[in-house]
């Protein structure tokens, strides 16, 4: 059942909670190994901006595939083992990526990439859902600060490689082993049992679950109004989609290509992004709980919208990097109250809400990196990143459908 808010959690529910904390920290750290050696593929491969953005887009395309599967395989196997398996099959990808000899074979390798972290971001996500109700107040955005925290932890490990000149195979493969294993061993710490449990189940206790689960499996009823939240809350979370995909495809290119940055100061204009979007989760819970998913949202928008622009008008490496820090703080909570809001959808089976919120999302990290390498190709990477601003002007006009206030359970 539920904790009341002073209550001290028993130590097998912490314990699911650091080891839901692991499972993001891999989810965070091992595509961000690669993203800031994406500019070496490109060179070593010769492609052009579109052909880049084309082969980026080849991790959402593997994630938008395999997407609506991930709901069947949580329920058939579970979200923990679900989430594992995901983690491995990711780092996998991603190695195979640094190891592509060929445009096609990069394409295949980041398609396996995105369809694991698909499938894991949604196992994830289950999984701490289940915990936060347990708990009986707001974590969820601690979850998503964790993924910063693997983020930056990635993205830094990368630099280090390159600063040593690291090979790719001897980088990746040691982030893969590294990162598998905590996978692996966080497993046994997860929460045992069906993951079909809702928010009145972990109330009511577990002699709750067997009604709720009945009552789960009728019919659903959805109603015009919440078929437009649920839209809107798939163009909030592509709003931080954009501005994730924007510092992950893009900001070591700009900067190396555009501004003349060293390859390695290139690359902590991504870490600022994840670094900034770090402290902004860490702030977030506490954030939401005195203002509300809306205001913080609808300031989130303003911040992306004036750091990224004022960036963009007067270039520097320093200005730039500044912005993409802006873009990554304001970002913070997006996409954790997209797919929080999602899951307590009115009309939907548990669990329905979230698994379609996190699949619909991905076509901003989908049409993104194309979009803006074919605007970059005509009008330059510099025009291209304006897609980042409008992501904060987005979010600002769709910040109302979020809740005013959270509403926290007893």
């Amino acid at each position: 059942m539920s904790l009341s808010p002073d209550a001290r959690p028993p130590l097998a529910l912490r314990r699911a909670r650091a080891a839901v904390g692991a499972l993001f920290l891999t989810n965070g750290a091992l595509y961000a190994n690669l993203v800031p050696r994406l500019p070496e593929i490109k060179s070593a491969l010769d492609l052009d901006n579109a052909s880049y953005g084309l082969a980026i887009a080849a991790f959402p395309t593997g994630a938008i595939v395999s997407g609506l599967a991930a709901g069947w395989m949580v329920r058939r196997f579970g979200s923990g083992r679900v989430a594992v398996i995901g983690t491995v099959l990711t780092g996998l990808g991603t190695l195979a990526a640094g190891l592509s000899p060929t445009f096609a074979l990069l394409v295949a390798a980041l398609f396996l990439g995105g369809a694991s972290d698909s499938i894991t971001d949604v196992g994830q996500n289950t999984h701490g859902l289940r915990v936060q109700r347990r708990y009986g107040r707001s974590i969820i955005n601690g979850f998503h600060a964790v993924w910063s925290i693997g983020a930056v932890l990635g993205g830094s490990m990368a630099a280090g490689a390159i600063a040593l000149g690291l090979p790719l195979d001897v980088h990746l493969g040691i982030s893969l082993a590294i990162f598998a294993t905590v996978a692996v061993v966080s497993l046994r710490f997860l929460l045992p049992g069906r993951d079909d449990e809702t928010a009145d189940d972990a109330a009511a206790g577990d002699d709750a679950a067997p009604a709720s689960r009945a009552a789960g499996l009728r019919a659903p009823r959805l109603s015009a109004r919440t078929l437009a939240i649920a839209t809107a809350l798939v163009l909030i979370g592509i709003g931080g989609a954009l501005v994730e995909d924007a510092g992950s495809s893009w900001a070591t290119l700009y900067l190396s290509a555009g501004l003349g940055a060293p390859a390695a100061l290139a690359a902590t204009a991504y870490v600022s992004l994840v670094g900034a979007q770090t402290v902004g989760r860490l702030l977030g819970d506490r954030l939401v709980d005195r203002f509300g998913q809306r205001t913080v949202a609808c300031a989130g928008g303003v911040i992306i919208a004036l750091g990224m622009g004022l960036a963009l008008a007067w270039p520097s490496v320093p200005g730039t990097i500044a912005g993409f820090a802006a873009a990554g703080f304001g970002s913070a909570t997006l996409i954790p109250a997209a797919m929080h809001e999602a899951d307590e959808l009115p009309g939907l089976r548990p669990g329905t809400g979230l698994t379609i919120v996190s699949w619909l999302l991905r076509l901003g990290f989908l049409f993104s990196p194309p979009l803006v390498g074919l605007v970059a190709d005509s009008a330059g990477l510099r025009t291209g990143l304006l897609v980042v601003p409008i992501a904060g002007l987005l979010v600002m006009f769709l910040s109302p459908v979020l809740q005013g206030r959270r509403i926290a359970r007893a």
